[in-house]
């Protein structure tokens, strides 16, 4: 039930529902919320490259396949450029295309998603149908497929990505829609004569947003992983970026048992992200899923003790 309040108390109740859900967080999932410090410290790395990272990606030197010093904490590759410093430009990229590909995947979802939904029909038939044909081609072999069309790039990789994932995350999204749209309010608001825009977008959109958010923080690692596999198979990004992927091909696999840590570091720097983005997903999950038992009310004292009061005066009535 809302309130009509003041301004003031408005924002007050939102600042104790996020300090609520952070406190909930840092509670239940000590391990989803060090991988969310994890999250922020990629994406604050991808943004300030050029102020963090020691070298320029591409600066070489004349310390070739140098070992780990003060100066090259991660020690140079086969060109003498510094391994540290092409992994923060690395994460830069993984940024660029996790990201973009997780929100034109959400853009495209939500609106696929919807209207085969909440319009069903023989729309829907035909769109689901497609939906299943599309996800029987392997992801990895039509993405190498167009972008050898269209050829490689950050953005057409990203753009790739985001519109395979959008139309599979799409299913996702018509099931939500399904169950949020037998409820009595949206049968209530089409029988009132509610336009088919104000339904979906003051009933449906706002009830499923929990795991439209879910499937954003899934979305991010597996584009990273899928476009570092592409780098690493030469359809991905081009050189002179340095994509974590493109760092475990080409020299690095012929220097490679002459220097493991050239293969060592980017493959751990690409490990340690997917992991912990994916953690961090999960942690989201249990928490806004209420068929997980995510509910606020456990470490809302208030909502306790209402619910104890009102426990003990429906026991003396049945008395």
């Amino acid at each position: 039930m809302v309130y009509r309040t003041s301004n003031g108390a408005t924002e007050r109740k939102k600042q104790s529902a996020l300090f609520i859900f952070l406190k909930r967080m840092i509670q239940e999932k000590p391990l989803g919320t060090a991988c969310a410090v994890l999250t922020i410290v990629l994406l604050l790395s991808g943004i300030f490259a050029n102020l963090i990272a020691p070298y320029g990606m591409n600066q070489t030197t004349a310390q070739i396949m140098f070992p780990i010093s003060a100066a090259h904490w991660l020690g140079t590759d086969n060109l003498g450029r510094d391994i540290l410093s092409r992994i923060i430009f690395g994460s830069r990229i993984s940024v660029i295309v996790g990201l973009g590909s997780a929100a034109i995947s959400i853009v495209i979802s939500i609106f696929m998603g919807i209207l085969s939904g909440y319009f069903g029909g023989t729309f829907d038939l035909v769109f689901q149908r497609f939906v299943d044909a599309w996800m029987c081609v392997p992801a990895l072999i039509l993405m190498m497929v167009v972008i050898s069309i269209i050829g490689p790039g950050i953005w057409q990789v990203t753009v790739v990505m985001g519109v395979w994932f959008g139309i599979v995350g799409s299913r996702i999204v018509r099931s939500a829609t399904l169950s949020i749209r037998e409820n009595m309010y949206v049968q209530a608001s089409v029988a009132i004569g509610a336009s088919h825009f104000r339904i979906i977008t003051r009933h449906l959109l706002p009830n499923i947003m929990a795991p439209i958010i879910i499937m954003f923080t899934t979305v991010v690692p597996q584009a990273i992983l899928i476009e570092a596999s592409l780098s690493f198979l030469g359809y991905g990004i081009p050189p002179p970026n340095p994509s974590w992927g493109s760092m475990l091909a080409g020299s690095a696999r012929n220097y490679m048992l002459q220097d493991p840590l050239l293969v060592i570091w980017p493959g751990l720097a690409l490990t340690i992200v997917v992991y912990g983005v994916n953690m961090f997903g999960d942690a989201l999950r249990d928490l806004l899923d209420p068929r997980l038992k995510g509910g606020i009310g456990r470490y809302d004292s208030k909502a306790k003790m209402k619910f104890r009061f009102l426990k003990k005066v429906l026991g003396e009535t049945e008395k």
